[in-house]
């Protein structure tokens, strides 16, 4: 038999707060450097404590708009929560299963290891590399090329701080570097970093600009995005009340264009036959001064060369070479 509550616990329970009005939303920002806290998303919590330590994953053509890489996923741990702003570190990133596991064919050989890095700015990251040869090949040859992409990992690192190598993880320097470092012991068909992990954070660098800054230039983007959408909105209402008005003047102004081009077509067929009757005159007097003759060479030059000889003989002119050089004589 259930026991029964007493009134006090009655009244207790109907004035329990609802949780979720305590609650309010943060906006999740990328790290300062090289990011310049980037707007990545929002979370909601009752307090700044609620939110420290979560982990927000999204994927890399969500961050950068890159389509090429819908496969990587990022990962952003909150460390620092100021007024309504949690500021996040970039902890690592990882391929989906199962792209990988489409790369990887029955004839083709499978190279993965795991490297342990430390950046000049003290932040240890384990990374790990993977790469797909284009046929099958032997342990020797795996072997060195882990041993190659493990050398120029740690070399990269060694002269690179936690942004740069973030950088060169995500943007595919680094892997451009492996691949052209190993391809001369094998042929490969795909090199990547498919997974990495910051195991221990370092000296936080103060490069880019600061909270303010980014909330002082949002601030002046929303402003003009807005003074845009009204500008907008104005014109489309007055072009909403005074449409009948700028129907009626298009209406008058494409009839007048069209008087005006009745007008102009009927003249200009007369003229046209006048101004071609008047060009074809001086033409056959140009034509009449330079061949006396009355005769042009192309006309000559249709003739056969027993007809050139007769007309030749006729004007009293040699009658030797080719018919171009009796033309010639005619036309002299």
């Amino acid at each position: 038999m259930a026991k029964k509550l007493s009134a006090k616990a009655r009244a207790a329970a109907r004035k329990q707060r609802d949780k979720w009005k305590n609650k309010r939303w943060f906006t999740i920002r990328a790290p300062r450097h090289p990011w310049n806290f980037k707007r990545i998303g929002e979370t909601i919590g009752e307090t700044d404590e609620h939110i420290m330590g979560r982990v927000y994953e999204m994927t890399q053509q969500e961050f950068s708009g890159d389509f090429t890489k819908m496969h990587v996923l990022l990962r952003f741990r909150v460390t620092d929560v100021v007024g309504q702003d949690a500021l996040t570190t970039f902890v690592g990133h990882s391929h989906q299963s199962d792209h990988t596991r489409r790369q990887i064919r029955r004839y083709r050989g499978k190279i993965d290891d795991v490297v342990d890095v430390v950046t000049t700015d003290g932040f240890l990251v384990r990374m790990k590399p993977l790469m797909i040869t284009e046929r099958r090949c032997q342990t020797s040859v795996k072997q060195a090329m882990r041993a190659k992409s493990a050398d120029i990992i740690r070399a990269f690192a060694s002269k690179s701080n936690y942004s740069k190598l973030q950088e060169a993880m995500l943007g595919g320097d680094l892997e451009t570097e492996i691949r052209n470092a190993v391809k001369s012991i094998y042929p490969c068909r795909n090199v990547v970093i498919r997974k990495s992990q910051l195991l221990q954070t370092g000296v936080v660098s103060e490069k880019g600009p600061t909270l303010d800054e980014i909330h002082a230039e949002e601030s002046r983007q929303e402003a003009e995005l807005k003074a845009k959408k009204a500008a907008a909105l104005e014109a489309a209402e007055e072009e909403e009340n005074s449409g009948d008005g700028d129907l009626l003047a298009a209406a008058e102004a494409m009839e007048s264009i069209s008087e005006k081009e009745e007008v102009t077509e009927t003249p200009s067929e007369e003229e046209n036959v006048e101004t071609s009757a008047e060009e074809s005159e001086p033409e056959a007097e140009e034509a009449t001064a330079d061949e006396p003759s009355g005769e042009s060479e192309a006309s000559l030059m249709k003739l056969k060369k027993d007809e050139l000889v007769e007309r030749a003989k006729a004007a009293g002119v040699a009658t030797s070479g080719t018919k171009a050089d009796i033309v010639a004589r005619l036309l002299e």
